[in-house]
């Protein structure tokens, strides 16, 4: 090697050597400029996944919870501590659970406080089961016309054959008339128009 090949070799190690001191400056600079921000950010990221696996398991103890609090009720349903045990940890699970107990019962006047109940469905099946078990006729008229009712139709079908026992026919038919063709009660409520009471 020659003497001009290796001052440029070495004149190229001393930019590269340079190069990565001025790097190392420009960063040890930003680093004491925004020590605290970087801090703070790190800080901030410990503190939400810490805070997200603390959520997670306590969520995962309140439903375990919750479902041996279920398992207490299924042995004894009349175990009213338990009950309010389930509702404070889990009040959709406790909603179904009265649901459940008020259907077997028929008991009208828990499926009638269910009527605000936060689980969609448990609402929409206790307002029909209530309207129903009592033969209210408003009350099943106006589930029938509520759009995203699960019985719609055979909220109708229902109020149709309480209008036919109190003689009132034409109204019935009318009421029949708003289940659609394609309703599975479409053919009940056909024949109940042709072999019903004219």
């Amino acid at each position: 090697m020659s003497l001009k090949e290796n001052l440029e070799m070495v004149k190229d190690e001393l930019n590269s050597e340079e190069k990565f001191f001025e790097k190392a400056v420009i960063t040890e600079r930003f680093v004491k400029k925004y020590k605290k921000p970087l801090i703070g950010v790190v800080v901030a990221i410990v503190l939400v996944v810490v805070g997200n696996l603390v959520y997670t398991a306590s969520e995962q103890s309140r439903i375990e919870s919750a479902n041996q609090t279920l398992a207490k009720l299924q042995q004894n349903p009349k175990d009213k501590l338990a009950l309010a045990r389930l509702e404070s940890l889990s009040p959709v699970l406790h909603d179904v659970w009265v649901y459940s107990q008020a259907i077997a019962q028929t008991n009208v006047a828990d499926l009638e406080k269910l009527k605000n109940s936060k689980a969609l469905i448990v609402k929409d099946a206790s307002t029909y089961e209530a309207a129903e078990y009592k033969e209210d006729l408003a009350s099943l008229e106006s589930y029938s016309e509520e759009q995203k009712a699960i019985y719609k139709d055979l909220a109708a079908v229902m109020s149709a054959v309480i209008l036919m026992d109190k003689g009132k026919i034409d109204a019935a038919h009318d009421r029949l008339q708003m289940i659609s063709v394609d309703s599975p009660l479409a053919q009940m409520a056909s024949a109940l128009m042709h072999y019903g009471v004219k």
